[in-house]
């Protein structure tokens, strides 16, 4: 169910991202940081999934939450002359990176233990000479 959710809204992304207009320069970082907390909000969604605790509420507060403090740092850091965003995108793609390691091995684990094994026993050769 949340695989059908997680193509519908990137199938939506893309339509809308093709029939959007440009978006000026000076608002493109504004942009990328949000996209980026964004996506960080979405891996730890499925990593929470694929553990069993995921929560709706905590999602979409964070989703929203982590975009909208990322843009607060980053107009923040515009104001002051200070690359501020840097430490947001900074610790956003570590939680990436963490929640992408945790869905990979979370799968790994589940195609190791799905392989057949051999029935041999190391060891018991008994051919004939």
């Amino acid at each position: 169910m949340i695989f059908i959710a997680i193509i519908l809204g990137c199938v939506i992304g893309a339509l809308i991202g093709v029939n959007m207009p440009m978006i000026s320069y000076s608002y493109s970082g504004y942009l990328a940081i949000a996209i980026i907390a964004a996506l960080d909000s979405v891996f730890g969604g499925i990593s929470a999934t694929l553990n069993k605790n995921f929560d709706l509420k905590i999602f979409v507060t964070g989703f929203f939450g982590n975009a909208i403090l990322s843009i607060l740092l980053t107009y923040l850091g515009q104001k002051l002359n200070v690359d501020i965003y840097l430490a947001a995108i900074v610790v956003f793609v570590g939680r990436m990176f963490n929640n992408l390691a945790i869905i990979r091995r979370y799968y790994i684990e589940k195609f190791s233990k799905n392989k057949p094994k051999d029935d041999k026993v190391e060891g018991n050769n008994t051919e004939k000479n």
